[in-house]
């Protein structure tokens, strides 16, 4: 004799009660939810068009505050004693650097116009095959730049060390710096915020392939200068008090 199934129940009243209770709650959480995306991409939004506004204000202000220091013209330039130049890797991709080629240009013509009476390199040596310095004073000499009037600063990890340990370490307070035109005016932001009488001079400028994607890296670069600015950041290394060799002048 074989069992009957029971049969299914059909819904009572409490259970379409619960039911309806059950989607309507549903609809709360996702009317919650909704409301929160919708919120958090207005605060995303707001928070990238408030980033972008402080990279354009500090972009044009580094530039605005600086321009007129910048000149690609030697006779423009008043003399001083040094001339900084901004180290950069000699080569880039596996090919020559434009930007390395054309800042040691411009160091020989200010040497050998008399303009400078020495040359300061800085740049990177963290590590022991990387010598931005090193690299540099071989190509001056190999310009004609007596080997003598080349001071290495080992510790140039930043602009702003450059710039700072130029006066602190080095005892230059009047200085004429080396770089490609946008990479000289946020030196010369950096040198104004410490006191430091300089002038610039612009290093050729490489082609546009080159130029766009390191141009776009300096717009962060010149936001960071100016927190730097804010809250007087200093140096990685200062050091012992170093002396710069010059070329005596008549």
């Amino acid at each position: 004799m074989t069992r009957r199934l029971p049969r299914c129940r059909r819904f009572s009243s409490l259970d379409r009660g619960r039911k309806r209770d059950y989607g309507s709650l549903m609809k709360k959480h996702l009317k919650r939810i909704r409301a929160v995306v919708f919120h958090a991409k207005w605060k995303l939004v707001c928070t990238v068009l408030v980033f972008g506004a402080l990279l354009g204000f500090c972009d044009w202000f580094v530039g605005h505050t600086t321009s007129t220091k910048v000149t690609d013209s030697i006779a423009s330039l008043r003399h001083a004693p040094v001339a900084l130049v901004l180290g950069t890797s000699r080569t880039s991709h596996h090919r020559s650097n434009p930007f390395y080629e054309a800042r040691i240009a411009a160091a020989v013509q200010l040497y050998e116009s008399g303009i400078v009476s020495g040359v300061l390199v800085s740049g990177d040596n963290r590590r022991s095959e990387y010598n931005e310095p090193q690299m540099m004073k071989e190509d001056l000499m190999a310009s004609g730049v007596p080997a003598k009037f080349i001071t290495l600063d080992y510790a140039g990890f930043r602009t702003l060390d450059s710039v700072v340990r130029a006066k602190k370490v080095f005892q230059q307070q009047n200085i004429i710096i080396v770089s490609q035109r946008f990479h000289a005016q946020r030196a010369l932001f950096v040198a104004r915020r410490h006191g430091i009488s300089a002038q610039a001079y612009a290093a050729a400028e490489p082609p546009f392939r080159w130029h766009l994607r390191v141009r776009t890296r300096e717009v962060f670069a010149r936001l960071l200068a100016c927190l730097d600015g804010m809250v007087n950041r200093q140096p990685h290394f200062l050091g012992p008090l170093e002396s710069v060799a010059l070329k005596e002048t008549a």
